[in-house]
Protein backbone atom coordinates (compact mmCIF):
# COMPACT_ATOMS: atom_id res chain seq x y z
CA UNK A 1 0.00 0.00 0.00
CA UNK A 2 0.92 3.88 -1.35
CA UNK A 3 -0.16 6.62 0.86
CA UNK A 4 -1.61 9.55 -0.60
CA UNK A 5 -0.07 12.00 1.78
CA UNK A 6 2.34 11.58 4.94
CA UNK A 7 1.65 14.01 7.41
CA UNK A 8 5.41 13.94 9.90
CA UNK A 9 7.16 16.10 12.19
CA UNK A 10 3.72 17.84 13.30
CA UNK A 11 1.52 18.09 16.45
CA UNK A 12 -1.48 16.47 16.16
CA UNK A 13 -3.97 17.32 18.42
CA UNK A 14 -6.73 14.34 16.81
CA UNK A 15 -9.68 15.18 19.56
CA UNK A 16 -9.96 11.48 20.16
CA UNK A 17 -9.39 10.68 23.41
CA UNK A 18 -8.76 7.36 22.90
CA UNK A 19 -5.47 8.59 21.08
CA UNK A 20 -4.86 12.33 21.80
CA UNK A 21 -1.77 12.62 20.52
CA UNK A 22 0.29 12.13 16.88
CA UNK A 23 3.48 13.07 15.08
CA UNK A 24 2.52 11.56 11.66
CA UNK A 25 -0.99 10.94 9.94
CA UNK A 26 -1.61 8.75 6.64
CA UNK A 27 -3.57 9.43 4.56
CA UNK A 28 -5.39 7.59 1.43
CA UNK A 29 -7.89 7.61 -0.94
CA UNK A 30 -9.36 10.86 1.42
CA UNK A 31 -9.54 8.81 4.53
CA UNK A 32 -6.94 8.81 7.48
CA UNK A 33 -5.27 4.97 7.71
CA UNK A 34 -3.44 5.62 10.28
CA UNK A 35 -1.26 7.18 12.78
CA UNK A 36 2.65 7.53 14.07
CA UNK A 37 3.55 3.45 14.28
CA UNK A 38 0.53 2.52 12.47
CA UNK A 39 2.32 4.25 9.45
CA UNK A 40 5.57 2.06 9.42
CA UNK A 41 7.12 0.98 6.38
CA UNK A 42 4.65 3.14 4.22
CA UNK A 43 5.55 4.80 1.10
CA UNK A 44 3.82 8.13 0.16
CA UNK A 45 3.30 9.86 -3.07
CA UNK A 46 3.61 13.54 -1.19
CA UNK A 47 5.28 13.83 2.31
CA UNK A 48 5.41 16.88 4.12
CA UNK A 49 7.58 17.74 7.23
CA UNK A 50 5.66 19.91 9.28
CA UNK A 51 8.36 20.94 11.21
CA UNK A 52 5.92 20.52 14.79
CA UNK A 53 3.07 22.81 13.34
CA UNK A 54 -0.22 22.12 15.09
CA UNK A 55 -2.87 19.68 12.83
CA UNK A 56 -6.45 19.63 14.03
CA UNK A 57 -9.44 18.06 12.73
CA UNK A 58 -10.99 20.35 10.16
CA UNK A 59 -13.02 23.30 11.55
CA UNK A 60 -17.04 22.92 11.52
CA UNK A 61 -18.97 26.27 11.07
CA UNK A 62 -22.23 24.36 12.34
CA UNK A 63 -24.30 27.99 11.38
CA UNK A 64 -23.77 30.07 8.92
CA UNK A 65 -25.14 31.86 5.51
CA UNK A 66 -22.69 31.41 2.66
CA UNK A 67 -24.72 32.56 0.23
CA UNK A 68 -25.40 35.75 1.78
CA UNK A 69 -22.32 36.13 2.71
CA UNK A 70 -20.62 35.56 -0.90
CA UNK A 71 -23.67 37.75 -1.89
CA UNK A 72 -21.80 40.32 0.31
CA UNK A 73 -19.18 40.05 -0.87
CA UNK A 74 -19.77 41.75 -4.11
CA UNK A 75 -22.20 44.49 -2.28
CA UNK A 76 -21.12 47.94 -0.42
CA UNK A 77 -20.28 47.09 2.93
CA UNK A 78 -20.93 49.77 5.26
CA UNK A 79 -19.99 47.71 8.50
CA UNK A 80 -16.58 49.60 8.72
CA UNK A 81 -18.71 53.47 9.34
CA UNK A 82 -18.39 55.03 12.42
CA UNK A 83 -21.01 57.53 12.66
CA UNK A 84 -24.48 58.20 9.70
CA UNK A 85 -21.87 60.55 7.72
CA UNK A 86 -19.48 58.33 7.25
CA UNK A 87 -22.26 55.38 6.43
CA UNK A 88 -24.15 58.18 4.27
CA UNK A 89 -20.59 58.98 2.15
CA UNK A 90 -19.96 55.22 1.07
CA UNK A 91 -23.45 55.52 -0.18
CA UNK A 92 -22.62 58.64 -2.02
CA UNK A 93 -19.53 56.60 -3.48
CA UNK A 94 -21.31 54.27 -4.53
CA UNK A 95 -23.93 56.31 -6.45
CA UNK A 96 -21.10 58.19 -8.39
CA UNK A 97 -20.12 54.95 -9.97
CA UNK A 98 -23.65 54.01 -11.23
CA UNK A 99 -23.52 53.34 -14.94
CA UNK A 100 -19.96 51.60 -14.81
CA UNK A 101 -20.67 48.15 -13.40
CA UNK A 102 -23.81 45.33 -12.72
CA UNK A 103 -22.38 44.44 -9.92
CA UNK A 104 -25.21 45.42 -8.14
CA UNK A 105 -27.95 44.33 -10.16
CA UNK A 106 -28.86 39.99 -10.40
CA UNK A 107 -29.13 38.29 -13.44
CA UNK A 108 -32.44 38.80 -14.56
CA UNK A 109 -33.04 41.71 -12.72
CA UNK A 110 -34.08 45.48 -14.96
CA UNK A 111 -33.78 47.74 -11.41
CA UNK A 112 -30.41 48.78 -11.17
CA UNK A 113 -31.08 48.20 -6.93
CA UNK A 114 -28.16 49.89 -4.36
CA UNK A 115 -27.14 46.68 -2.24
CA UNK A 116 -25.29 47.72 1.02
CA UNK A 117 -24.57 45.05 3.76
CA UNK A 118 -23.63 45.22 7.51
CA UNK A 119 -25.34 47.69 9.16
CA UNK A 120 -25.37 48.29 12.60
CA UNK A 121 -27.23 50.80 14.80
CA UNK A 122 -24.54 49.75 17.76
CA UNK A 123 -21.60 51.53 15.63
CA UNK A 124 -23.85 54.90 14.86
CA UNK A 125 -24.40 55.66 18.34
CA UNK A 126 -27.82 53.78 18.33
CA UNK A 127 -29.41 55.61 15.84
CA UNK A 128 -30.89 54.40 11.94
CA UNK A 129 -30.35 56.56 8.85
CA UNK A 130 -32.77 58.74 8.09
CA UNK A 131 -34.97 57.99 5.10
CA UNK A 132 -34.66 61.82 3.63
CA UNK A 133 -30.86 61.53 3.99
CA UNK A 134 -31.23 57.94 2.34
CA UNK A 135 -33.52 59.70 -0.30
CA UNK A 136 -31.21 62.82 -1.16
CA UNK A 137 -28.07 60.33 -1.56
CA UNK A 138 -30.60 57.86 -4.43
CA UNK A 139 -33.17 59.61 -5.39
CA UNK A 140 -35.31 56.87 -7.53
CA UNK A 141 -32.43 54.14 -7.28
CA UNK A 142 -34.17 51.83 -4.98
CA UNK A 143 -31.69 50.89 -1.41
CA UNK A 144 -31.99 47.41 -0.01
CA UNK A 145 -28.93 47.67 3.21
CA UNK A 146 -29.30 44.60 5.21
CA UNK A 147 -28.75 45.05 9.18
CA UNK A 148 -25.74 42.99 10.00
CA UNK A 149 -28.19 40.87 12.56
CA UNK A 150 -30.52 39.85 9.07
CA UNK A 151 -33.38 40.22 11.01
CA UNK A 152 -33.80 43.87 9.98
CA UNK A 153 -33.03 46.10 6.70
CA UNK A 154 -33.00 49.74 5.81
CA UNK A 155 -34.37 50.86 2.70
CA UNK A 156 -35.38 53.84 0.91
CA UNK A 157 -38.53 55.44 -0.57
CA UNK A 158 -38.21 54.27 -3.82
CA UNK A 159 -37.82 51.11 -2.54
CA UNK A 160 -41.36 51.12 -0.42
CA UNK A 161 -42.69 53.15 -3.21
CA UNK A 162 -42.02 49.93 -5.77
CA UNK A 163 -43.24 47.26 -2.43
CA UNK A 164 -46.20 49.55 -2.44
CA UNK A 165 -46.25 50.16 1.39
CA UNK A 166 -45.85 53.70 1.31
CA UNK A 167 -49.15 54.19 2.22
CA UNK A 168 -49.84 54.43 6.35
CA UNK A 169 -53.12 52.56 5.76
CA UNK A 170 -50.77 49.74 4.71
CA UNK A 171 -50.60 46.69 6.93
CA UNK A 172 -47.56 44.84 8.57
CA UNK A 173 -47.26 41.24 7.67
CA UNK A 174 -47.48 38.78 10.04
CA UNK A 175 -44.21 38.42 11.57
CA UNK A 176 -42.82 41.80 10.63
CA UNK A 177 -43.30 45.63 11.19
CA UNK A 178 -42.76 49.09 8.83
CA UNK A 179 -41.86 50.77 11.26
CA UNK A 180 -43.20 54.38 11.33
CA UNK A 181 -43.14 57.48 12.25
CA UNK A 182 -45.60 58.89 14.77
CA UNK A 183 -47.36 60.59 11.31
CA UNK A 184 -47.42 57.43 9.86
CA UNK A 185 -44.51 57.83 7.13
CA UNK A 186 -41.91 54.70 6.97
CA UNK A 187 -39.10 55.59 8.57
CA UNK A 188 -36.86 52.80 6.42
CA UNK A 189 -36.68 50.12 9.06
CA UNK A 190 -38.25 46.87 8.50
CA UNK A 191 -38.05 44.22 10.07
CA UNK A 192 -38.45 40.84 10.35
CA UNK A 193 -40.66 38.96 8.29
CA UNK A 194 -41.59 42.59 6.10
CA UNK A 195 -37.51 42.69 4.51
CA UNK A 196 -39.67 40.23 2.19
CA UNK A 197 -41.86 43.05 0.66
CA UNK A 198 -38.98 44.38 -0.40
CA UNK A 199 -36.93 41.18 -1.23
CA UNK A 200 -39.42 40.09 -3.53
CA UNK A 201 -38.48 42.57 -5.84
CA UNK A 202 -35.08 41.46 -5.87
CA UNK A 203 -35.28 38.07 -5.79
CA UNK A 204 -34.58 35.45 -7.05
CA UNK A 205 -30.67 35.93 -7.83
CA UNK A 206 -29.57 33.25 -10.25
CA UNK A 207 -27.92 29.90 -10.07
CA UNK A 208 -24.85 31.28 -11.34
CA UNK A 209 -25.09 34.60 -9.17
CA UNK A 210 -25.25 31.60 -6.16
CA UNK A 211 -22.23 29.75 -7.21
CA UNK A 212 -20.03 32.67 -8.09
CA UNK A 213 -21.21 33.53 -4.15
CA UNK A 214 -20.13 30.52 -2.97
CA UNK A 215 -16.57 30.19 -4.69
CA UNK A 216 -15.72 33.08 -3.43
CA UNK A 217 -16.90 32.83 0.32
CA UNK A 218 -16.14 28.91 0.50
CA UNK A 219 -12.53 30.21 -0.89
CA UNK A 220 -11.99 32.15 2.05
CA UNK A 221 -13.53 29.29 4.27
CA UNK A 222 -10.57 27.35 3.67
CA UNK A 223 -7.92 30.33 4.19
CA UNK A 224 -9.51 30.20 7.57
CA UNK A 225 -9.06 26.48 8.65
CA UNK A 226 -12.97 25.58 7.82
CA UNK A 227 -13.64 22.19 5.96
CA UNK A 228 -17.38 22.20 6.59
CA UNK A 229 -20.14 24.47 7.22
CA UNK A 230 -24.30 24.12 7.42
CA UNK A 231 -26.31 26.41 5.57
CA UNK A 232 -28.67 27.81 7.54
CA UNK A 233 -31.63 28.81 5.70
CA UNK A 234 -32.07 28.54 1.86
CA UNK A 235 -34.84 28.34 -0.89
CA UNK A 236 -37.29 30.64 0.40
CA UNK A 237 -38.55 32.55 3.19
CA UNK A 238 -36.26 35.93 4.14
CA UNK A 239 -33.41 34.33 4.28
CA UNK A 240 -33.15 32.20 0.92
CA UNK A 241 -32.09 33.72 -2.21
CA UNK A 242 -33.53 31.56 -4.89
CA UNK A 243 -35.93 27.89 -5.13
CA UNK A 244 -32.99 26.67 -6.94
CA UNK A 245 -30.27 27.39 -3.94
CA UNK A 246 -29.43 23.78 -3.57
CA UNK A 247 -28.88 23.44 -7.28
CA UNK A 248 -26.59 26.11 -7.15
CA UNK A 249 -24.74 24.54 -4.59
CA UNK A 250 -24.87 21.01 -6.83
CA UNK A 251 -23.74 23.07 -9.64
CA UNK A 252 -20.57 24.56 -7.50
CA UNK A 253 -19.44 21.31 -6.15
CA UNK A 254 -19.64 20.06 -9.62
CA UNK A 255 -17.58 22.51 -10.93
CA UNK A 256 -15.06 22.40 -8.06
CA UNK A 257 -16.17 25.79 -6.94
CA UNK A 258 -17.44 24.44 -3.49
CA UNK A 259 -14.26 24.35 -1.41
CA UNK A 260 -15.67 22.82 1.76
CA UNK A 261 -18.53 20.07 2.54
CA UNK A 262 -21.96 21.95 3.07
CA UNK A 263 -24.89 20.83 4.75
CA UNK A 264 -28.12 22.78 3.58
CA UNK A 265 -31.05 23.22 5.68
CA UNK A 266 -33.96 24.30 3.26
CA UNK A 267 -36.45 26.79 4.91
CA UNK A 268 -39.57 25.25 6.55
CA UNK A 269 -41.54 27.86 3.86
CA UNK A 270 -40.33 25.75 0.89
CA UNK A 271 -41.78 22.53 2.42
CA UNK A 272 -45.06 21.44 0.76
CA UNK A 273 -47.58 18.74 1.02
CA UNK A 274 -47.01 15.56 -1.08
CA UNK A 275 -49.63 13.58 -2.47
CA UNK A 276 -48.06 10.05 -2.02
CA UNK A 277 -49.93 7.21 -0.50
CA UNK A 278 -52.34 6.96 2.47
CA UNK A 279 -50.11 5.17 4.41
CA UNK A 280 -46.79 6.85 4.10
CA UNK A 281 -47.55 8.99 7.07
CA UNK A 282 -49.66 9.41 9.83
CA UNK A 283 -50.02 13.03 9.80
CA UNK A 284 -52.96 14.55 8.15
CA UNK A 285 -50.46 16.85 5.55
CA UNK A 286 -47.14 15.54 5.00
CA UNK A 287 -44.60 18.22 4.04
CA UNK A 288 -41.18 17.60 2.21
CA UNK A 289 -39.65 18.51 -0.81
CA UNK A 290 -40.39 17.13 -4.46
CA UNK A 291 -39.99 13.22 -4.87
CA UNK A 292 -39.64 13.42 -0.84
CA UNK A 293 -36.49 14.31 -0.14
CA UNK A 294 -35.68 14.91 3.26
CA UNK A 295 -32.87 15.34 5.88
CA UNK A 296 -29.80 13.52 5.60
CA UNK A 297 -30.35 12.96 1.75
CA UNK A 298 -27.17 13.70 -0.18
CA UNK A 299 -23.38 12.78 0.44
CA UNK A 300 -20.64 13.34 2.31
CA UNK A 301 -19.90 16.90 0.02
CA UNK A 302 -22.94 18.12 -0.01
CA UNK A 303 -26.39 16.66 1.89
CA UNK A 304 -29.15 18.26 3.42
CA UNK A 305 -29.82 18.54 7.07
CA UNK A 306 -33.01 19.73 9.22
CA UNK A 307 -35.24 22.09 7.91
CA UNK A 308 -35.08 25.49 9.12
CA UNK A 309 -37.82 27.41 11.07
CA UNK A 310 -38.03 31.15 12.54
CA UNK A 311 -39.48 31.11 16.01
CA UNK A 312 -38.66 34.39 16.65
CA UNK A 313 -35.90 37.71 16.03
CA UNK A 314 -32.91 38.87 17.22
CA UNK A 315 -31.40 40.54 20.40
CA UNK A 316 -29.65 43.08 18.69
CA UNK A 317 -33.15 44.20 17.22
CA UNK A 318 -35.16 43.90 20.20
CA UNK A 319 -37.43 41.35 18.56
CA UNK A 320 -36.32 37.81 19.79
CA UNK A 321 -39.64 36.57 22.11
CA UNK A 322 -38.81 36.86 26.03
CA UNK A 323 -40.44 36.31 29.02
CA UNK A 324 -39.18 39.96 30.90
CA UNK A 325 -39.59 43.02 28.51
CA UNK A 326 -36.21 44.18 27.35
CA UNK A 327 -34.49 47.20 29.25
CA UNK A 328 -35.06 50.72 28.51
CA UNK A 329 -31.87 52.76 27.61
CA UNK A 330 -31.23 56.33 26.07
CA UNK A 331 -34.07 57.85 23.50
CA UNK A 332 -35.27 54.45 23.59
CA UNK A 333 -38.62 53.12 25.70
CA UNK A 334 -38.96 49.46 25.59
CA UNK A 335 -41.79 49.41 27.95
CA UNK A 336 -43.90 46.39 27.80
CA UNK A 337 -41.42 45.23 24.81
CA UNK A 338 -40.81 41.23 25.44
CA UNK A 339 -40.24 40.75 20.94
CA UNK A 340 -42.69 38.73 19.13
CA UNK A 341 -43.14 35.62 17.50
CA UNK A 342 -42.68 35.06 13.82
CA UNK A 343 -46.05 33.49 13.62
CA UNK A 344 -49.19 31.92 16.35
CA UNK A 345 -47.53 29.55 18.58
CA UNK A 346 -50.34 26.92 17.51
CA UNK A 347 -49.74 27.34 13.64
CA UNK A 348 -46.12 26.92 14.25
CA UNK A 349 -46.58 23.59 16.11
CA UNK A 350 -48.57 22.42 13.09
CA UNK A 351 -46.17 22.84 10.45
CA UNK A 352 -43.34 22.04 12.36
CA UNK A 353 -45.17 18.64 13.68
CA UNK A 354 -46.13 17.83 9.54
CA UNK A 355 -42.31 18.44 8.51
CA UNK A 356 -41.30 16.32 11.56
CA UNK A 357 -43.51 13.43 10.75
CA UNK A 358 -42.43 13.34 7.32
CA UNK A 359 -38.60 12.64 7.75
CA UNK A 360 -37.38 16.28 8.41
CA UNK A 361 -34.76 17.08 11.06
CA UNK A 362 -35.84 20.39 13.05
CA UNK A 363 -33.16 23.29 13.58
CA UNK A 364 -35.25 26.16 15.15
CA UNK A 365 -34.41 29.97 15.32
CA UNK A 366 -35.30 30.80 19.11
CA UNK A 367 -33.25 33.33 20.54
CA UNK A 368 -35.65 34.49 23.40
CA UNK A 369 -36.26 32.21 26.27
CA UNK A 370 -40.29 32.22 25.42
CA UNK A 371 -39.20 30.84 22.26
CA UNK A 372 -36.68 28.10 23.85
CA UNK A 373 -39.96 26.95 25.81
CA UNK A 374 -41.91 26.41 22.51
CA UNK A 375 -38.75 24.77 20.83
CA UNK A 376 -38.18 22.72 23.28
CA UNK A 377 -42.11 21.93 23.73
CA UNK A 378 -42.61 20.86 19.88
CA UNK A 379 -39.64 18.81 19.38
CA UNK A 380 -40.17 17.15 22.43
CA UNK A 381 -43.59 15.87 21.48
CA UNK A 382 -42.53 15.33 18.14
CA UNK A 383 -39.85 13.13 18.99
CA UNK A 384 -42.05 11.23 21.60
CA UNK A 385 -44.79 11.12 18.59
CA UNK A 386 -42.57 10.09 15.72
CA UNK A 387 -39.13 9.09 17.20
CA UNK A 388 -35.63 10.31 17.55
CA UNK A 389 -33.78 11.34 14.20
CA UNK A 390 -30.37 10.39 13.16
CA UNK A 391 -29.52 14.16 12.50
CA UNK A 392 -30.17 15.37 15.70
CA UNK A 393 -32.54 18.42 16.17
CA UNK A 394 -31.23 21.78 16.97
CA UNK A 395 -32.18 25.15 18.48
CA UNK A 396 -30.54 28.03 16.20
CA UNK A 397 -28.49 30.30 18.56
CA UNK A 398 -30.26 29.52 22.20
CA UNK A 399 -29.22 33.20 23.35
CA UNK A 400 -31.48 33.68 26.29
CA UNK A 401 -31.56 30.22 28.21
CA UNK A 402 -32.99 30.08 31.70
CA UNK A 403 -31.45 27.45 33.93
CA UNK A 404 -34.21 25.44 34.18
CA UNK A 405 -34.19 25.08 30.18
CA UNK A 406 -30.79 23.45 30.37
CA UNK A 407 -32.11 20.02 32.15
CA UNK A 408 -34.94 20.17 29.26
CA UNK A 409 -32.74 20.35 26.59
CA UNK A 410 -30.34 17.52 27.66
CA UNK A 411 -33.18 15.47 28.63
CA UNK A 412 -34.73 16.10 25.36
CA UNK A 413 -31.52 15.64 23.42
CA UNK A 414 -31.46 19.08 21.53
CA UNK A 415 -28.40 20.43 20.61
CA UNK A 416 -27.72 24.20 20.34
CA UNK A 417 -25.53 26.50 18.41
CA UNK A 418 -24.73 29.98 20.21
CA UNK A 419 -22.01 32.12 18.77
CA UNK A 420 -19.58 33.51 20.57
CA UNK A 421 -18.93 35.75 17.69
CA UNK A 422 -21.26 37.91 18.39
CA UNK A 423 -19.40 38.92 21.83
CA UNK A 424 -17.18 41.68 20.41
CA UNK A 425 -19.20 43.96 18.19
CA UNK A 426 -22.58 43.41 19.95
CA UNK A 427 -22.05 42.28 23.45
CA UNK A 428 -22.18 45.75 25.16
CA UNK A 429 -25.57 46.52 23.10
CA UNK A 430 -26.87 43.45 24.59
CA UNK A 431 -25.91 44.12 28.24
CA UNK A 432 -27.73 47.29 28.15
CA UNK A 433 -31.02 45.46 26.21
CA UNK A 434 -30.90 42.64 28.58
CA UNK A 435 -30.08 44.40 32.14
CA UNK A 436 -27.98 43.06 34.99
CA UNK A 437 -30.61 40.41 36.17
CA UNK A 438 -31.21 38.50 32.82
CA UNK A 439 -27.27 38.56 31.50
CA UNK A 440 -26.12 35.61 33.19
CA UNK A 441 -28.43 33.82 30.57
CA UNK A 442 -27.08 35.20 27.73
CA UNK A 443 -25.36 32.93 25.13
CA UNK A 444 -24.33 30.26 27.67
CA UNK A 445 -21.27 28.00 27.00
CA UNK A 446 -19.84 25.84 30.04
CA UNK A 447 -23.30 25.68 31.36
CA UNK A 448 -24.37 23.86 28.40
CA UNK A 449 -21.76 21.47 28.33
CA UNK A 450 -21.56 21.01 32.40
CA UNK A 451 -25.71 20.19 31.75
CA UNK A 452 -25.14 17.60 29.10
CA UNK A 453 -26.47 19.44 26.33
CA UNK A 454 -24.31 18.99 22.56
CA UNK A 455 -23.11 22.32 21.81
CA UNK A 456 -21.88 22.99 18.32
CA UNK A 457 -19.26 26.41 17.48
CA UNK A 458 -20.63 28.39 14.62
CA UNK A 459 -20.37 32.28 13.69
CA UNK A 460 -23.85 32.95 12.00
CA UNK A 461 -21.54 34.96 9.52
CA UNK A 462 -22.43 37.64 8.29
CA UNK A 463 -24.03 38.20 11.03
CA UNK A 464 -20.70 38.25 13.04
CA UNK A 465 -17.20 37.86 12.65
CA UNK A 466 -16.56 34.48 10.83
CA UNK A 467 -12.95 33.11 11.54
CA UNK A 468 -13.26 30.49 13.72
CA UNK A 469 -9.78 30.83 15.57
CA UNK A 470 -11.41 34.41 17.01
CA UNK A 471 -14.97 32.44 17.66
CA UNK A 472 -12.63 30.14 19.49
CA UNK A 473 -10.80 32.96 21.88
CA UNK A 474 -14.15 34.06 21.79
CA UNK A 475 -15.42 31.57 23.90
CA UNK A 476 -12.20 31.27 26.06
CA UNK A 477 -12.70 34.73 26.93
CA UNK A 478 -15.86 36.43 26.29
CA UNK A 479 -14.27 39.85 25.86
CA UNK A 480 -16.32 42.78 24.25
CA UNK A 481 -15.32 45.82 22.77
CA UNK A 482 -15.05 47.60 25.87
CA UNK A 483 -13.27 44.99 27.41
CA UNK A 484 -15.68 43.82 30.02
CA UNK A 485 -16.47 39.87 29.94
CA UNK A 486 -20.22 39.43 28.61
CA UNK A 487 -22.36 37.90 30.89
CA UNK A 488 -21.42 34.86 33.82
CA UNK A 489 -17.70 34.62 33.33
CA UNK A 490 -18.07 31.19 34.72
CA UNK A 491 -19.69 30.16 31.07
CA UNK A 492 -15.87 30.97 29.67
CA UNK A 493 -14.51 27.84 28.08
CA UNK A 494 -11.16 26.43 28.49
CA UNK A 495 -9.05 26.07 24.82
CA UNK A 496 -9.39 22.41 24.47
CA UNK A 497 -13.41 22.87 24.98
CA UNK A 498 -13.45 25.83 22.34
CA UNK A 499 -11.51 23.72 19.81
CA UNK A 500 -13.50 20.62 20.83
CA UNK A 501 -16.91 22.77 20.18
CA UNK A 502 -15.99 23.59 16.92
CA UNK A 503 -14.37 19.73 15.93
CA UNK A 504 -16.50 16.80 17.35
CA UNK A 505 -19.55 19.26 18.92
CA UNK A 506 -19.88 20.36 15.72
CA UNK A 507 -19.88 16.75 14.12
CA UNK A 508 -21.98 15.57 16.27
CA UNK A 509 -24.72 18.37 16.28
CA UNK A 510 -24.66 17.99 12.64
CA UNK A 511 -24.61 14.44 12.29
CA UNK A 512 -21.59 13.29 11.15
CA UNK A 513 -19.67 12.03 14.19
CA UNK A 514 -19.19 8.59 12.14
CA UNK A 515 -16.88 11.19 9.70
CA UNK A 516 -14.92 14.15 10.91
CA UNK A 517 -14.68 15.98 14.03
CA UNK A 518 -11.15 13.74 14.90
CA UNK A 519 -8.17 12.24 12.99
CA UNK A 520 -9.06 8.72 13.60
CA UNK A 521 -8.73 6.31 11.06
CA UNK A 522 -11.33 5.48 9.37
CA UNK A 523 -12.77 9.55 9.07
CA UNK A 524 -12.63 11.71 6.00
CA UNK A 525 -8.92 13.15 6.00
CA UNK A 526 -10.17 16.97 6.64
CA UNK A 527 -7.54 19.08 8.47
CA UNK A 528 -6.00 22.26 9.13
CA UNK A 529 -2.69 22.99 10.01
CA UNK A 530 -1.71 26.17 12.47
CA UNK A 531 1.48 27.90 13.44
CA UNK A 532 1.06 26.83 16.40
CA UNK A 533 -1.25 24.59 18.98
CA UNK A 534 -4.55 26.73 20.06
CA UNK A 535 -4.12 24.75 23.65
CA UNK A 536 -1.55 27.11 25.17
CA UNK A 537 -1.76 29.87 22.65
CA UNK A 538 -1.59 33.34 24.50
CA UNK A 539 -4.17 34.76 21.70
CA UNK A 540 -5.99 31.98 19.67
CA UNK A 541 -7.32 34.52 17.13
CA UNK A 542 -3.42 34.99 16.59
CA UNK A 543 -2.60 31.84 15.38
CA UNK A 544 -2.14 31.33 11.74
CA UNK A 545 -3.68 29.23 9.30
CA UNK A 546 -1.10 27.60 7.10
CA UNK A 547 -2.79 25.14 5.04
CA UNK A 548 -6.42 23.24 5.06
CA UNK A 549 -7.23 19.64 3.43
CA UNK A 550 -10.50 18.69 2.33
CA UNK A 551 -10.72 14.66 1.68
CA UNK A 552 -6.47 14.88 2.11
CA UNK A 553 -6.65 17.73 -1.02
CA UNK A 554 -5.65 21.06 -0.03
CA UNK A 555 -8.40 23.89 -0.23
CA UNK A 556 -6.07 25.97 0.70
CA UNK A 557 -1.94 26.37 1.62
CA UNK A 558 0.00 29.36 2.57
CA UNK A 559 3.01 30.67 0.71
CA UNK A 560 6.11 29.14 1.51
CA UNK A 561 7.47 32.18 2.73
CA UNK A 562 4.60 31.76 5.31
CA UNK A 563 5.35 28.57 6.41
CA UNK A 564 8.96 29.49 6.71
CA UNK A 565 7.77 32.45 8.86
CA UNK A 566 6.01 30.06 11.39
CA UNK A 567 8.83 27.45 11.97
CA UNK A 568 10.81 30.09 12.73
CA UNK A 569 8.92 31.71 15.14
CA UNK A 570 8.19 28.15 16.48
CA UNK A 571 12.34 27.19 17.04
CA UNK A 572 12.97 30.17 18.56
CA UNK A 573 11.54 29.06 21.40
CA UNK A 574 11.67 25.21 20.59
CA UNK A 575 14.51 24.67 19.03
CA UNK A 576 12.85 22.29 15.96
CA UNK A 577 13.55 21.73 12.54
CA UNK A 578 13.36 23.53 8.93
CA UNK A 579 9.84 22.62 6.72
CA UNK A 580 10.38 20.17 4.35
CA UNK A 581 7.50 19.40 1.91
CA UNK A 582 8.70 16.74 -0.70
CA UNK A 583 7.08 14.53 -3.56
CA UNK A 584 7.99 10.94 -4.06
CA UNK A 585 10.75 12.33 -6.19
CA UNK A 586 11.69 14.23 -3.79
CA UNK A 587 10.83 17.82 -5.17
CA UNK A 588 9.91 20.65 -2.79
CA UNK A 589 5.92 20.90 -3.06
CA UNK A 590 4.36 24.02 -2.15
Amino acid sequence: MKLDLLLRNADIITMDDRRPHATSLGIWQGRIVGLDNELDGLDAAQVMDLDGATVTPGFIDAHCHTTWFGLGLGEVDVSAARGLDELYAMLETDMATVGTTDAEKPAGQDTKWLMATGFSQQNHDGQFPDIVALDRITGERPLFMRHNSGHMAVVNTAALRLAGALSPSFPDPDGGVIVRDSNGRPTGLVQETAQELVQQLILPYSIADIEDALDRATRLYASEGITSFTEAGVGGGWIGHSPSELAAYQRAAANGRLHARAQVMPVLDVLHALNGHGSDSSAAAPKGLDLGISTGFGNDYLSLGPTKVFLDGSLLGETAAVSHEFCSHGQKDNTGNVGYFQAEPAQLRERIEAAYAAGWSIAAHAIGDRAIDLAIDIIADCQATYGPRTVPNRIEHASMTRPDQLARLATADIAVTPQASFFREGGDGMRTSLGHDRLPWAYRAASFLEAGVTLAGSSDRPVADGNVLRGMQAFVDRRTDSGAVFGNPDERLTPRQALDIYTTGAAATTGTMNIKGSLTPGKLADFTVLSASPLDAPDIGALEVLATAVGGGFTYQATAAEFQHAALTRRSSSGGHRLMVTTEDGLPVR
